[in-house]
Parts: structure tokens; sequence; C-alpha cells
């Protein structure tokens, strides 16, 4: 009985320390935790309370105007119904290869053209150029895509663009470019590159910052080079990052930038084979028919997707690298 006693009495000590520890770990990042307050707010707010609304996805949902919870609640369930009618579409194979292929190919263009870019910023002594440079490359990224399509039209205009002027210098036909869908990956591909590749360096720039400048004293004295430097020693400490990165990008495969797609080729009927994506069908759905049901199967079914993806390529890694996975 002593013995069960002494235990209890040992617990009870080991738990009263947990809430010591946890109060004064509190009051010791007081600040830090203010820090993070307003962000797990927004979290809160804009990312978790809207979970509810998955039930909208096996509903027929249908408006009334006592309010949210009130057509939620009246409206007939349907089960699996608006996933069927996603995937029974003669499109769900086009918009499913446009919107995979086409990230597949930003993830892997932009990580090596955003790694490049942070190591040739690294290279470069001038810090006055260096933000100069950075302010003229990150500035795109902060332009609408409906500002973008503007400066896109005035290169593309069949009659006025900048691009048919040169041609028709040089006494070649006029393109008409919002009719030809040969040419539209091409385009898409580069434009999206051009908007995020700037501000998509500034991680792996401050990484290359991060770096102990031993590692690059030690290899000049071994006689290496600015690319042996960049190859034994930049791009190996940038490893992990990258993976992350890439990690994190492969769950949003199965979304696409909805103004890259949309806005860009300005909802153009004859670029629809090449520029129809998950997004753009859901929106075009959602206003042709006023189904939000769909758009909503449709959202949850990315999202699903996403975390799959994220987990089976954070598990590979894990076994390939565990000190590059994410968790």
């Amino acid at each position: 009985m002593e013995q069960v006693e002494r235990l209890k009495q040992i617990k009870v000590k080991k738990q009263v320390r947990k809430k010591k520890s946890l109060l004064t770990k509190i009051k010791e990042n007081k600040a830090l935790l203010l820090m993070l307050f307003p962000g797990a707010i927004w979290l809160l707010i804009f990312c978790y309370l809207p979970m509810f609304g998955v039930i909208i996805a096996f509903k027929d949902y249908r408006i009334s105007p006592n309010g949210f919870f009130s057509s939620l609640y009246n409206s007939p369930w349907v089960g699996w119904e608006n996933f069927r009618f996603l995937f029974a579409s003669q499109d769900a194979w086009v918009i499913t290869r446009n919107t995979v292929l086409y990230n597949v190919t930003g993830i892997i263009l932009s990580t090596i053209m955003t790694v490049t870019f942070a190591i040739v910023l690294s290279q470069i002594s001038s810090k006055k150029f260096i933000k100069r440079l950075q302010t003229v490359v990150i500035f795109p990224n902060f332009l609408s895509w409906v500002v973008i399509s503007y400066f896109a039209y005035a290169f593309l205009s069949t009659d006025k663009g900048v691009l048919n002027s040169i041609l028709q210098t040089f006494n070649m036909d006029a393109i008409n470019w919002y009719s030809e869908p040969k040419y539209w990956p091409f385009i898409i591909v580069f434009t999206s590159l051009w908007k995020g590749v700037g501000y998509g360096s500034i991680i792996y720039y401050a990484s290359i910052m991060g770096i102990d400048s031993t590692y690059y004293e030690a290899a000049l004295v071994d006689g290496a080079t600015k690319w042996q430097q960049i190859k034994y020693v930049t791009l190996p400490h940038l490893r992990s990052i990258i993976v992350i990165m890439l990690i994190l990008a492969v769950g949003n495969i199965f979304r696409a930038d909805f103004g890259l797609f949309y806005q860009l080729p300005r909802n153009s009927g004859a670029l629809t084979s090449v520029t129809n994506v998950l997004d753009t069908y859901v929106y075009r759905s959602m206003m042709n028919n006023g189904d939000i049901g769909m758009s909503t199967a449709a959202g949850l079914y990315q999202s699903f997707v996403g975390f799959v993806l994220i987990l089976i390529t954070n598990k590979v890694v894990n076994k390939i690298d565990p000190s590059s996975a994410l968790f």
C-alpha cells in the first residue's frame, strides 16, 4: 500500500512539474506567442471554420432565404452524385490532363529557375544592384492576372499587337493568337514563370545567405572554382529546402491558378482544349448550372488528392533521406 501511495505522489509531482514548466515556457515565449496569435486567428477563421462546409459536397445545396444553416439543413443528401457528375463529364480527361501536366512542368521549371536565380543573386557583390534586381523581378508577383492579361493583349492583339507588328515588318502573316491553341502551352508556362520566379527565389536566397562562409573559404583554399563551390557547397546545403518546397508543390498538383488559365487567355472558347483546368471547369459549371454542391465536391476532391500526394511524397523522401522529409 505504501508503494502505491508513493507512486501516486510521484505522478502528482510530475504533473505539477509539467504544468509549471508549461507556464514558464508560456511566460518566456510570451512575445513570440503574441506575434503568432493574429496568424492563428486567421487560420482558424479562414481555414478551419470553413471546413464545416464540406458537407455541401454531399448535398443538393439549395439556397434558402433563412440563411446558410437553414439552407444546409434543408438541402437533401445526394451522396456521391456530385462527384459522379464531375468525373462523368466528357471533359474530365482533358481538364485532369491539363491540370497535372501544367503543374508538373511548372514545378520542374520553377524549381530550376528559382534556385538558379537565387544562386546568381548570391554571386553578385553589389548590394545596391541586388536590391534593384530583386525589385524588378519580384514586382510581377504583385500584379493581378487582370492587369497581366491586358499586358499580354498588347503583345498578342491581332491588329495592333507588338508581335504581329514585328511579323508584318518582315512581310509575314499576322497570327490570331487567341484562336491558335498550339501556342498557348508555351505562353502560359512562360507567363507563370515570369510572374513567380522572383518571389519564389526569396526562400532559396535566404538559405544561401545562411550558409556558413567558412565552407566557401575552405573550398577556395582547396582551389575550387565558382562552379565547384556551387556544386559541392551551395547545392548540398539547399537540398533539404528544395525537397520541402517540392513536397508542398506536389500537394497542389491538382490545383491551378484560376487567373492564369481564365484571365490570361481572355476566356477564349477556341483555346478551351489547352486552357481548361479543374478550377476553370468548376467556375464555368457554376456560372452555367449554379450547382454549388458540384463545385464544393471538386474543391474537396482537389484537397483530398493533394493531402494524399503530400503523404506519399513525404513517405518516399523519408525512406531515401529522412533528414530532408517534411515530417
